[in-house]
């Protein structure tokens, strides 16, 4: 027990180990207020039940792709033991909003380790009330008043640090920059959410263009530099443009994707952009589709976390 340490804990969306837990994952997804903005708790669970019903089967396919279970479990458990060894001051954990860990069994751990100070990171560069909001909800709902003094941040897309790691991955992964589209692919969301007042398409366009600026200060100009949504379900109307239309841009040319809503490989990123989004491109007649890896575990993106947490270290 280290009384003075700090928890700084990381928050994520969480990703299935099996099939079992991709249903927890569901369920618990679209049993999210933030998610399913039904205000009657008995009504958004139907639904939810019906949506699982319905998506499990096909999503688990999806997994059977990328070898049964999401790369987001060992990833971020590689990423917690590179900070604990590396940052001082802290002992940091992880909390899964949809699939374990979850917050109430992480803030007994904190508990019984003697600390009462915590630091939330959510693992979402740009806020978003269906990210952010419902991950840091999630925790504080879980933890005692009287116990802890908890701090978070809402968002961390404007770190020099950590936007030079996304630099670096772009550059590593093309040889002539002029010879690419760069495309940065982010999460959609339906548009009523941003119509409600959610920053994150806004904070999207911003992180963009400071990337932007970025890889032409550091003498990268690209073909083109694009954002484009990806992961749209449902009739209603996402925000645009789509990474489906958008790819139909460029036939007979290169690209590369960076997903940019994302710290940790994922399901949306191992399935639906290195495959699904690779045969698109593929039958558009795209000559050439890379895409790039998150920050991940990455010994930059450890040194990045300790650039954005510096003002209680």
């Amino acid at each position: 027990m280290n009384e003075q340490k700090k928890a700084l804990v990381l928050l994520n969306m969480g990703g299935a180990r099996n099939k079992d837990e991709l249903k927890m994952f569901l369920t618990n997804m679209f049993n999210d207020e933030n998610i399913l903005t039904i205000n009657i708790d008995f009504i958004r669970s139907l639904i939810a039940k019906f949506i699982v019903s319905r998506r499990l089967d096909e999503a688990w396919k999806n997994y059977e792709e990328i070898g049964n279970a999401s790369p987001i479990n060992p990833l971020t458990e590689k990423l917690v033991a590179k900070c604990n060894e590396k940052i001082e001051g802290f002992k940091t954990y992880q909390v899964m909003r949809y699939t374990p860990p979850f917050a109430a069994e992480v803030i007994e751990q904190i508990k019984a380790d003697g600390i009462t100070e915590v630091v939330l990171l959510p693992l979402y560069p740009q806020y978003s009330t269906t990210t952010t909001k419902s991950s840091v909800q999630d925790f504080i709902g879980w933890a005692p008043y009287d116990t802890f003094k908890i701090s978070y941040f809402e968002e961390f897309y404007k770190n020099d640090k950590f936007n030079d790691c996304i630099v670096n991955e772009i550059i590593r992964n093309v040889d002539d920059s002029t010879q690419y589209n760069l495309i940065f692919s982010a999460h959609g969301l339906p548009q009523k959410i941003v119509d409600k007042g959610d920053p994150y398409e806004e904070q999207m366009k911003e992180h963009v263009i400071m990337l932007r600026e970025k890889l032409k200060f550091m003498g990268y100009n690209f073909k083109s530099v694009n954002l484009a949504y990806q992961s749209k379900v449902g009739p209603m109307k996402w925000l645009e443009p789509s990474l489906d239309n958008m790819l139909t841009n460029f036939k007979d040319q290169k690209v590369v994707i960076y997903p940019i809503a994302f710290i940790v490989d994922n399901s949306e990123t191992d399935f639906e952009l290195d495959i699904e989004y690779r045969e698109m491109a593929e039958e558009i007649g795209v000559s050439e589709f890379k895409v790039c890896k998150c920050v991940n575990d990455s010994d930059e993106f450890v040194e990045a976390i300790k650039d954005i947490i510096k003002a209680y270290m």
